[in-house]
């Protein structure tokens, strides 16, 4: 069937039933076929061009609508609710609107859930599946010679808490555990003197129910009668410890012992230094056979593998190790950018176990740059950088400097550069941070 230009545009357009008629007519005793050509218009809008870029949510799904109910999910107006797969929780806005810039209007991310660090029960420790993301399930187990209290095994639930109760690694029958003032009570029945009439009884040494410290004590005790005959009875005390040795803290780290430090049934905890990782047992005890528990613990220069794939991935690697102070800023030129490098003090920083990310540029020319031991730079890969922006949801335009703690959490983010006081006065209210600044005076760690 023929159309003119404007009908063909049309129909190019809309959706259309064509169908063609066969009818018999007469004519003068002639018969002719006659085509009608018949357009039936089906009661279609006319989609609407796409806006935005399609939503995609990595462990999560989006259910848009469009203002008429179209079927394209990205047109001008879009809402899309944004849920979050089970073990996820979202980071961003719950709904996301298709704006007349041709941009949504947040960005969200589905992380995954993760409960509170364990505590490290005393004379034990635990293992876990996937440490301590949702469902992952962890273990205690306690050193030789000591019995388990509360539930072995516990599990990360969805509402961020753990399943059961923390467990503890109670102390055996006849182990001393911890001494706490290095003396011991000791109690006897004084001698008894059959001798007619009165007498004097001479006492040396402590007497009964006296603290009595490591070592020998001689007791004696003499009696005099009126005639000053003499009589004596004398006996030891000794005080015997079983100890293991003294243990040392390992190079470039600290050791943390119970009591005494090294009798028996003691615990000796060791941590490591800003920029250095445990290897070996985190946590050794004193045993009745007079050796420690585990193996010896040594503190490694801490490897960061840059060749990874998501963000996530990399900030994974510092949790429970470093804090992190994070600079973004969208040239090298800029000058908050310039003015920052110069007011850190690398050497405080150090001292509270901190790495600096430098994100440099806008997206596809961003550079990432991890300052780690002496200020050697580590590259990042161009995309890991980007997905930084992402999942911290750090501006690209402006200069900015964000701080997380070990735990992975943001604890504070400047617009302009912060002094190297008050990045340190922040720094030092974070959780851990006490026990480190004694262990550091102990140890006499400054930056001379």
């Amino acid at each position: 069937c023929g159309t003119d230009g404007a009908m063909r545009e049309v129909l190019s357009w809309l959706a259309v039933e064509f169908w063609l008629s066969l009818t018999p007519e007469m004519e003068t005793g002639n018969s002719f076929i006659k085509c009608v050509c018949s357009v039936f218009v089906f009661p279609f809008s006319l989609p609407e061009t796409p806006w935005c870029s399609p939503i995609k949510v990595k462990h999560g799904n989006a259910n848009c609508r469009t203002p008429q109910g179209e079927y394209y999910k990205n047109v001008l107006g879009t809402r899309c609710d944004i849920r979050c797969q089970k073990g996820y929780e979202l980071h961003g806005p719950q709904q996301l609107i298709c704006q007349s810039n041709k941009r949504w209007s947040g960005k969200v991310l589905c992380k995954q859930i993760r409960c509170p660090t364990l505590s490290m029960p005393t004379n034990g420790g635990f293992k876990c599946i996937d440490g301590a993301y949702f469902n992952s399930r962890c273990e205690y187990y306690c050193s030789p010679g000591y019995q388990l209290k509360g539930d072995r095994t516990v599990t990360c639930m969805d509402n961020k808490v753990w399943s059961g109760r923390p467990a503890s690694c109670a102390i055996p029958i006849g182990a001393p555990g911890a001494l706490s003032d290095h003396e011991w009570d000791r109690k006897w029945d004084p001698p008894h003197f059959e001798w007619e009439g009165r007498y004097l009884v001479i006492l040396k040494g402590p007497s009964p129910g006296s603290h009595f410290s490591e070592g020998d004590h001689k007791i004696q005790y003499t009696v005099y009668d009126r005639a000053e005959n003499k009589g004596t009875c004398k006996f030891l005390v000794k005080v015997r410890v079983r100890r293991c040795g003294k243990l040392n803290a390992p190079e470039n780290g600290y050791i943390k012992c119970t009591g005494d430090g090294d009798n028996y049934g003691v615990t000796c905890e060791f941590s490591c230094i800003g920029g250095y990782e445990l290897q070996g047992s985190p946590a050794r005890v004193c045993q009745y056979n007079l050796g420690w528990s585990g193996t010896e613990p040594t503190c490694t220069p801490m490897n960061i593998n840059v060749a990874v794939r998501t963000a996530a991935a990399l900030l994974d690697q510092f949790y429970e190790k470093r804090r992190l102070l994070i600079v973004s800023t969208p040239t090298a030129a800029n000058f908050f950018y310039r003015l920052q490098l110069g007011m850190l003090q690398q050497c405080g920083l150090d001292l509270r176990h901190v790495t600096v990310i430098e994100l440099v540029g806008v997206f596809p020319a961003q550079i990432g740059r991890i300052g780690v031991k002496e200020q050697m730079l580590k590259a990042v890969q161009k995309p890991i950088s980007e997905f930084f922006r992402l999942l911290l949801r750090i501006p690209h335009y402006n200069f900015s400097v964000v701080v997380m703690d070990k735990h992975g959490m943001d604890k504070e983010r400047y617009s302009f550069p912060p002094t190297p006081a008050q990045l340190f006065a922040l720094i030092d209210t974070f959780p851990l941070r006490k026990e480190e600044m004694k262990l550091q005076a102990e140890t006499g760690q400054s930056c001379t």
